[in-house]
């Protein structure tokens, strides 16, 4: 038998042991005290976690009584259990991971001393290993960081659409149980929540397109105007455009939504005062869609426009120049030049603009609040989108497990149509050929 096959059998069968073989005598006794730490936490510690993982507790809290006396017996607390449980599980795929990474160090060491080679020794392989995975090591730290303030969380929120959570079965009281698909499959056959799920996820696509458009569109020709070169006093232009932007988005909207009230905003007041009569802008549900698009529209498109500036600034001059030999007027130039040069530089933004608004949540929750209330939906209103309707589930009406559910869905239409958009864009495509 080879030295590489005896070492990488030796540390598949106890962590360390190939590097022992292979005279590695400190590297191995570091792999297994790692080893024997590892199965003591797996059997006393990670084991009861992952089990409750699988089974979200078994005695729920409640009072017992005891003789003549009542008293409150803390049961099994099935979210935390499953937060528990995750952890245990994603520490115990580290530890495969290392284990891993240690039969693969035994059967390369074993490789070398089959070719004649000296194995390294300790402070040797500390080098080698510096100068080849240096990059690895420093973003450990980072990926661990990652992996448990962002990935545990997004798993977390994924596993509870799976589940029971949802008022009135809420922990400590109650224990939460595995349900599988019963959620998604009742978000389509119950009427109470498909009608709210089908009309709420129209409404939020109509409004991406819309949003998107509206502001990419804008934002676009009023850098165009601007640009021109007959136009004076073009900082003056840009800065005036570019104030919406520079307020804080929060501040905007609340005074927005003062600006459009039906009964004392200064919108309807000057509505009234040429002889016009006002408009429900917030309470009426079509004129409450005009209204948010519209504010988006005020905010987003210097967004775009300054976009738009920065591409128009690198195109030749010598293009327009030549074109206007050939007879080219303006609509011609704009048509053939600007409008092609600046999808080019800015059609990953454009994707990034359509996903941002199917998750715009400051415009529509701080205007309109998703009202007004559409008594057909549940717990929803005329202008909630997906991400409104979310929010409104779990923080107001305690419904986690259907929110998880949405969440799940935001996350597979913004992945799916952000992959496929982008890998059909021009600068996708001149990239990939380059690379």
């Amino acid at each position: 038998m080879t030295k590489k096959t005896c070492a990488s059998i030796l540390s598949a069968l106890i962590m360390g042991l190939g590097q022992l073989y292979n005279r590695q005598w400190l590297k191995g006794l570091l792999f297994m005290v790692i080893w024997g730490a590892g199965l003591y936490f797996i059997i006393f510690h990670l084991t009861e976690s992952l089990y409750g993982l699988v089974t979200l507790g078994e005695q729920p809290s409640g009072m017992v009584k005891v003789g003549r006396l009542t008293k409150m017996v803390e049961g099994d607390h099935s979210i935390f259990m499953m937060i528990d449980g995750l952890i245990a599980l994603l520490a115990l795929l580290f530890f495969l991971f290392i284990y891993v990474l240690t039969v693969r160090d035994a059967y390369l060491v074993g490789r070398s001393r089959d070719n004649g080679e000296e194995p390294h020794g300790f402070s040797q392989s500390l080098k080698e290993l510096s100068r080849k995975h240096f990059a690895y090591i420093v973003l450990a730290l980072p990926f661990l960081a990652i992996t448990f303030l962002t990935i545990l969380p997004l798993i977390f929120s994924v596993l509870l659409a799976f589940t029971n959570y949802a008022d009135p079965i809420l922990p400590p009281a109650n224990l939460v149980d595995w349900v599988g698909f019963d959620n998604f499959a009742k978000m389509v056959s119950l009427q109470v929540w498909s009608k709210t799920f089908a009309g709420i996820l129209q409404w939020t696509l109509i409004w991406a397109v819309i949003a998107t458009a509206t502001t990419y569109i804008g934002g676009v020709l009023v850098a165009v105007l601007i640009h021109q070169p007959g136009v004076r006093f073009k900082r003056f232009w840009r800065t005036v455009l570019i104030v919406p932007f520079a307020i804080p988005n929060m501040v905007s909207l609340l005074v927005m939504r003062n600006m459009f009230n039906n009964q004392f905003g200064p919108v309807n007041g000057y509505l009234r005062a040429f002889g016009l009569d006002g408009l429900p802008w917030l309470t009426d549900p079509f004129w409450a869609k005009v209204t948010v698009i519209l504010v988006n529209m005020w905010l987003g498109i210097p967004v775009m426009m300054i976009l738009a500036f920065g591409v128009l600034t690198t195109i030749p001059r010598d293009l327009y120049e030549a074109a206007e030999v050939d007879g080219a007027g303006p609509v011609q130039k704009f048509r053939s030049i600007t409008l092609p040069m600046v999808l080019f530089a800015t059609a990953p933004i454009l994707i990034m603009q359509f996903a941002g608004n199917i998750n715009n949540f400051n415009v529509i929750y701080l205007l309109t609040s998703g009202d007004p209330v559409n008594p057909d939906y549940q717990y929803a209103g005329h202008t909630d989108l997906l991400v409104t309707w979310l929010y409104k589930l779990a923080l107001n009406q305690s419904q986690y497990s259907f929110a998880s559910v949405i969440g799940i869905v935001i996350f597979m239409i913004v992945a799916s149509f952000s992959i496929w958009s982008y890998r059909r864009t021009r600068s996708y495509k001149e990239e990939d050929m380059i690379a």
